[in-house]
C-alpha cells in the first residue's frame, strides 16, 4: 500500500482512490531489552507510552529538517522502529484478537531531539519527538497478511552507510499483541493510528562519544520485509 502526502498530512492508500489518514501516533519507550540496558535502566513492568504530533510524519525521500530551536546544541537522534498501522477502530482488544485490527506494517524513524525530550520539557517526551519532519515512514505499508511473524524481523540504521543499529524485533519486551491490548484498555484507538513499537540499542545519545545527526547526513532505516526508508538531514 502506498503512502501519500495530502493537504492534511500523510495517508495510506488502502485501495485505489481510498485514503486512510495517519490520525494519531503512539510511541513506545524502552521496548527493547538491550536498549533499556544501554540506558542503565531496568526493564519496564508496563509499556511506556508517549505520543507524537500527527503532522510530524514525512515520506521516504523527503528531508528531515532540524528546526532552529534544535540547532543550539547537538541533540537530534535516530531511532529505527517497526511501525504498526491500525486499520480498525477498536477498544479493549484481547491479545488473541490484536492482529485482526492491524492494517499493515512499515519502516519508521522516531527522530528525537534529546535536549527537548529530557531537559527542555520537564521530562515529557512529546516536545522532543514532535517537531515537524521528525517521523519519517515508508517507503510503503506492507499488508499485515504478508508478514507472517512481525516478532522476527531484522532492523538496521545506517548513517552515511555506517551501521548504527542492528537488532531483531524478537528483542521486544512487549510484543505487538501485548502493546495493542494495553494501549486499548479503556481507550478507543482510531483507525489510522500509527504505533511505533520501540527502538533497539545503538542510538546516538547512548554512544561514547555520542553521535547526533548533522546537515547532509543520509539516514537509512531498514526493517526486514518492510523496505529501506531513506531521508537526508538538513538544517532549517
Amino acid at each position: 500500500m502506498n503512502l501519500t502526502r495530502t493537504p492534511f498530512g500523510i495517508a495510506v492508500e488502502t485501495k485505489p482512490g481510498s485514503l486512510l489518514p495517519i490520525r494519531h501516533i503512539i510511541g513506545i519507550g524502552m521496548n527493547y531489552a538491550e536498549h533499556a540496558r544501554e540506558q542503565g535502566k531496568g526493564v519496564p513492568e508496563r509499556p511506556v507510552l508517549f505520543t507524537k504530533n500527527p503532522l510530524s510524519p514525512i515520506l521516504h525521500g523527503e528531508d528531515i529538517v532540524i528546526p532552529k530551536v534544535c540547532q543550539e546544541k547537538p541533540q537530534v537522534d535516530f531511532e529505527a522502529e517497526l511501525g504498526v498501522i491500525v486499520g480498525t477502530r477498536c477498544r479493549d482488544v484481547a491479545k488473541a484478537d490484536a492482529f485482526k485490527v492491524i492494517l499493515g506494517y512499515c519502516t519508521a524513524n522516531d527522530v528525537s531531539a534529546r535536549w527537548w525530550q529530557k531537559e527542555g520539557s520537564g521530562g515529557q517526551f512529546y516536545r522532543g519527538k514532535s517537531f515537524d519532519t521528525f517521523c519519517p515512514i515508508g517507503p510503503s505499508v506492507i499488508p499485515a497478511a504478508e508478514i507472517k511473524n512481525p516478532q522476527n524481523l531484522r532492523l538496521q540504521t545506517r548513517v552515511n552507510g555506517v551501521t548504527m543499529q542492528d537488532a531483531n524485533t524478537s528483542d521486544m519486551i512487549f510484543d505487538i499483541p501485548t502493546l495493542i491490548h494495553e494501549i486499548s484498555r479503556g481507550t478507543t484507538i482510531p483507525e489510522g493510528t500509527l504505533i511505533l513499537t520501540g527502538t533497539p540499542s545503538g542510538v546516538g545519545f547512548a554512544r561514547n562519544p555520542a553521535i547526533f545527526l548533522k546537515a547532509g547526513d543520509v539516514v537509512e532505516i531498514e526493517v526486514e520485509h518492510c523496505g529501506v526508508l531513506r531521508n537526508t538531514v538538513r538544517f532549517e
